[in-house]
This record gives structure tokens, sequence and C-alpha cells, in this order.
């Protein structure tokens, strides 16, 4: 059985969001086992659009001890309860996939089942008063509660992120290392990595060697082959364009996903700008006419010059080879509809630390990791499918052809059993829960022909005036709670911080190729 030595010396190649969250993490929970080096070039830049997050991400942050309002405060930072899809099914629709709940469920069933059911005897209320994120979401409100709770994620300048997180990686005592890899060494014998060489000459030897040098895998691919399975006959986009603009006033604490002709726009809040994007298919639209189709939606002046990037939906088919584990955009791009790309950098990252090779590199490790990889991008890459299948839209060809296509036997068979039964199937390690499924077939117009009939065993008085009581309790909490532009100014510093080493001072590209 091929093994390298005995880990005790870890090098990252690659800095950004991928390269510090995997520096802080290992420097914070094994720092006083290992060695750990970073190496980043400041010529290369790094995608750095990945604003918007999923709730996993405050269970990161809690294992590592950050603060939430140091955190907010460096970031430029604000709360995410959900993302408002727009213009999906249908033009003129909108629903919020929120982070929370409706209900508790029953053992038998879902709470979900006794409002279709009181759907189905007359009950005119909506299934989105009864969740705590949704209503203070389309409120504009927030304050951290624990009874009901609120479950949230975040928005942030993810250049400011990075920052923040090499801050916090040096004091555990991680070594920078400024340079461009211009070779890898690999051990005769084995194969596996010995040493990366800098432009410099610098040679860099380690034992395990994280790839996070973005779409390309230096190491992972360029050096070990790991190969890529391309999902572009699924999620069609390949190219987005992204800006920054002025923004001031109200801040909604929620992502904007606005569906476009050929393509769709983000639009993501913080305490200081808008981010904001327009993702599409080059098949579809030329990069020309895309740029000015976000021109053409903007909210504020623009801040921040365009920057074009090019990418393939897909993952490495092994994440990790020998001694060499690729995190983020080195191990695959789901693109950022579900805003799930730092989730999988930080759940990688994680799982790295449970499976962490202290004896060596071996087989049996690196295959539980690789499936555990597999199975993360396939449920993601599933949830995002679902948004582009679940479309009655026939006014351009993309989305005839999205509507039109075959889609995994996966996502397939959880959408018939959601049809036939009002059942939603989630897998255990999804990171989709019941909510979020739910949420966007019912926003996207797939109507279940059934329901579980526990809410049979009560009368329709006892269940109308639950569902009654629970909105009311809803918008009574909702009504409590702060603006969200009032909670971060009273919760963190509004000192903008000197510069911001996200603006862009021309129109570039970033490829996957």
């Amino acid at each position: 059985m091929e093994m390298s030595q005995k880990i005790k010396k870890v090098v990252i190649a690659g800095g950004g969001t991928s390269g510090w969250c995997t520096a802080v993490a290992l420097s914070n929970q094994l720092g006083i086992l290992l060695d750990i080096t970073l190496i980043e070039s400041a010529e290369i830049g790094t995608v750095g659009v990945g604003e918007a997050t999923f709730p996993t991400i405050c269970s990161f942050h809690k294992i590592l001890g950050i603060d939430e309002k140091d955190f907010l405060s460096a970031t430029m930072g604000s709360i995410k309860l959900g993302i408002s899809f727009e213009n999906w099914a249908r033009k003129g629709d909108r629903y919020i996939h929120p982070f929370g709940s409706f209900g508790k469920p029953n053992w038998m069933g879902d709470f979900y089942h006794y409002w279709l059911a009181a759907k189905a005897r007359g009950y005119e209320g909506e299934l989105d008063d009864l969740c705590f994120e949704l209503q203070a979401a389309k409120a504009h409100k927030f304050a951290p509660t624990e009874n009901p709770k609120l479950n949230y994620a975040y928005h942030f300048d993810a250049s400011l992120y990075a920052k923040f997180l090499r801050k916090l990686s040096e004091e555990k005592g991680v070594t920078r290392v400024e340079g461009k890899i211009t070779q890898v060494k690999q051990n005769a014998d084995t194969g596996f990595i010995e040493s990366v060489v800098l432009e410099s000459g610098t040679s860099i030897e380690g034992d395990l060697f994280i790839d996070c040098t973005g779409f390309r895998g230096l190491l992972i691919e360029d050096t070990l082959n790991a190969g890529y399975e391309k999902w572009g006959q699924w999620l069609r986009n390949d190219s987005a364009v992204a800006l920054q603009t002025e923004f001031s006033g109200d801040i909604p604490p929620y992502t904007r996903a606005i569906a476009h002709d050929s393509g769709w726009q983000w639009k993501i809040p913080l305490q200081h700008r808008q981010g904001t994007g327009h993702v599409y298919s080059s098949a579809y639209i030329s990069d020309e006419d895309a740029r000015n189709t976000l021109l053409q939606n903007l909210d504020g002046d623009i801040k921040a010059e365009l920057r074009l990037l090019k990418f393939n939906t897909g993952r490495r088919k092994q994440s990790w080879v020998k001694n060499c584990v690729a995190v983020g955009l080195a191990g695959g791009f789901v693109e950022p509809l579900e805003s799930t790309s730092i989730h999988l950098i930080q759940i990688g990252v994680l799982r790295l630390l449970q499976l962490f090779p202290f004896e060596g590199c071996n087989e049996p490790l690196i295959r539980r990791y690789n499936e555990l990889a597999r199975s993360e991008y396939e449920h993601v890459r599933d949830f995002i499918i679902l948004h582009y299948k679940a479309t009655e839209r026939d006014d351009t060809p993309y989305w005839r052809d999205c509507r039109d296509m075959t889609i995994p036997d996966s996502l397939a068979e959880k959408i018939e059993f959601f049809k036939a039964t009002g059942h939603v199937h989630h897998d255990a390690d999804d990171v989709f829960r019941v909510t979020s499924w739910l949420q966007v077939m019912l926003g996207q117009r797939i109507e279940p022909q059934g329901y579980h009939h526990i809410p049979h065993t009560l009368t329709d008085e006892r269940i109308f005036s639950g569902l009654n009581s629970m909105k009311a309790n809803i918008a009574a909490a909702v009504e409590k709670l702060p603006s969200h532009a009032n909670f971060l100014k009273t919760y963190c510093s509004m000192k903008k911080p000197a510069h911001h080493s996200s603006m862009l001072s021309g129109y570039t590209t970033v490829s996957s190729e």
C-alpha cells in the first residue's frame, strides 16, 4: 500500500479565501503539531467574487473561535437570511429560499404537511408566513435571537475576508511566502510531491500539499492529473461579469438572484457597497451583450471596474491524489447560484481535519475523503440544476433548453417523489435540508399531488387556528427586531477600511482553462 512519510510539514499553494481558510483551520486546530507554510503571489489575482455564504460558515467560525463582531467589522459584512429568486419559473415570479424552517417536524412527517392539508381545505394563508427567517428578510430586519432562533449566513468583502484570516493564521504561526510556483518536484519512485520551486529559485519542501491555486489546479491537475468531470450539459453557464456599485440606505438581509434572458444576476449588499454580477452562458449571449445587460440593471454608480470570469462547472474526479489535497476552485466549481463556493472550501478543510493523515497518506484514507467530496459536490450540483430545470419560461432558447434538458437520475427521483407524495427526500449528508428543497420546488411551481394525512386527525378549525397562531407569533417576533441596517451600525464599527484590494484597475479575465 502506497504511503507517504508521517506528516509534519504542510505546504499550502495559493492564498485567497481557500488558502487562508485552510491555513486558519489547520493552524487553529493542529498548529502545535504542524509546520504550515502558505505560498501566494501578489501578481496572481484571486477570483474574489464569492461574497455570499451559506449558514455552515457560522459553524466554521465557531469551531475556530472567530468573534462575529470582529469578523463583520473587518470585512464590512452584512447578514444573510436567505436568497430572493426573481423571474425563475416565470417572469414576475419571486420567492425567497430562507435559511430557517417551517414549524417543527413530526416523526411521521414534516410540519409543512399541515399547511398542505389546510390549503386543500380552503386555508388562504401562505406558507411563507410560517418561517421566521423569511419574514425577517422581507421586513429587512435582524438581530441575534434564541427563542425563536434566527438561522443566518453572511455577505462580506472576499478580499478583506482573506486578509482577516491571514492575520489570524499568522498569529497562530503560519509562515507566508511571497512567490510564484514555477516547478513541482516529485519523488521518482512514488510520484508524491516533495517540493515546489518558486520563480526566485527558492525550494519549499513539504509532506502534505494543499492545492489552492484556483481553476488551474497547478498541483492536483497539472502535476498529478486528477482529471475533471464537466457538468456543462446540466449547468450551462460558463461566464460571469462582475463589478461593485455604490450602495446606501436600507440593507436587505438577503442575496438577490434575478433571472435574465440567458443567465442571472446577483446583488449582494455590504455595509459600504453592493457586489453585483451577471452569470451567463456564452453559447447563448456574447460577453459584450452580457456586460450591457448588467450595466442596464444597476442600482448605483459603478465603484470598481468590470471583471470577466470564465469557468467550467464540474469537479475533480479525485480531490485527493497521493499527498496533495485540492481545496476550493482547484477541487471544483458549481456556479454561485446558492452561494456554496465558500461552504465547499470550508467543509473540505474540516473533512481534512477529521481525516488528517498523521501517519502518512494511505489509500483507505484517500478513498474515504474522495467519496465524501464526490457526494458533497453532487448534492450541491443537483440542487443547483433544480433551479434551471423547474422553469416554465419559454421566452428564450436558453430557458427552453434548461426546461427540456435531461437531468441526473438522482434529481429526477427527488422531483418525482415530491410531485407524487408531497414528501421531500434528501440524503443525510445533503447540506440542503427539507426547507431548502421544499421552498425551491414550490417557488418554481412544482405542485405536489398529495401530502401526509396526519393532519386529518385534527379538525379544520384546530389546524387553521394553529397556523394562524404561528403566523401571528412570527409577525410579533419580527416586529420587535431592529432594522438590519441599524443592527449593523450598533453591532460593529462602520469605519471603512483604508483601501479595498478587491478594487480592479482594469477589465481582466480569469480562466478555468
